[in-house]
């Protein structure tokens, strides 16, 4: 039995797409845990979907910074392409789209804020884009990756390549610097399991040099290379 375009059609119209397999849209907002507690034969969650939709954005986003910037060279466009295809970006992208209110979570996930998650809601982005690859092919997945990351890829400042990654900028400056390599070291863990916050400091040259925190050790290490990067007077 194929599903009705609801409650899916008011998610279309925000991708500018409308599924000829509406199941196949449901497949991308079926989260792992939705799919163990529905143990029906055809409830299929979205995780292969993701497998997908990573090798698609990579490749769409490739060509896309590929024919934007010609006279960059490899690295550049390595930076630029791992900048967009991110977690943060992509959880930036699905909340833009709200998609977290249309995930179909377990009851667990639901109550611990699943549809608010950043790598959930990244992770079903991913979902989504291989579910309009598989719908409609590299003719309906190819425009709407571009219309999604147009306003990135435009934006892109080719002076400052970072993008915000100050672990890479840190490790560039002790790298010209001569000295050796920054090191993490978590702190201290607070909160329950499901709502973490993590203090990490850097410690640099023998000596703790500044610290972060962050709802993961990613964020809080990001933070800490932040603080350290401030104190050096390079942001």
């Amino acid at each position: 039995m194929t599903p009705s375009r609801q409650p899916w059609s008011a998610l279309e119209q925000r991708l500018g797409y409308s599924f000829r397999d509406p199941a196949m849209l449901m497949r991308a907002l079926t989260h792992k845990s939705f799919a163990n507690e529905n143990r029906a034969p055809r409830v299929q969650h979205n995780e292969t979907l993701e497998f997908l939709g990573d090798a698609v954005l990579g490749f769409v986003i490739g060509e896309l910074i590929f024919k934007s910037f010609p006279a960059l060279q490899e690295g550049s466009l390595s930076k630029i392409k791992a900048h967009l295809v991110s977690a943060a970006t992509l959880s930036q992208k699905a909340k833009e789209l709200d998609l977290g209110s249309f995930l179909r979570l377990g009851s667990g996930e639901a109550r611990s804020g699943g549809s608010n998650k950043d790598s959930l809601v990244a992770d079903a982005m991913e979902a989504v884009f291989a579910a309009i690859y598989l719908d409609g092919g590299l003719p309906a997945v190819g425009p709407f990756i571009s219309r999604v990351f147009e306003p990135d890829i435009s934006g892109i400042n080719l002076a400052d390549l970072s993008f915000h990654d100050y672990k890479t900028a840190l490790q560039e400056t002790a790298q010209r610097l001569g000295l050796p390599l920054p090191e993490y070291r978590v702190v201290e863990e607070t909160g329950p399991d499901h709502e973490k916050t993590f203090l990490i400091q850097v410690f640099w040259n023998g000596e703790a040099f500044a610290q972060g925190h962050g709802p993961s050790k990613k964020e809080a290490q990001r933070e800490a290379a932040r603080a350290t990067l401030e104190k050096l007077g390079k942001v």
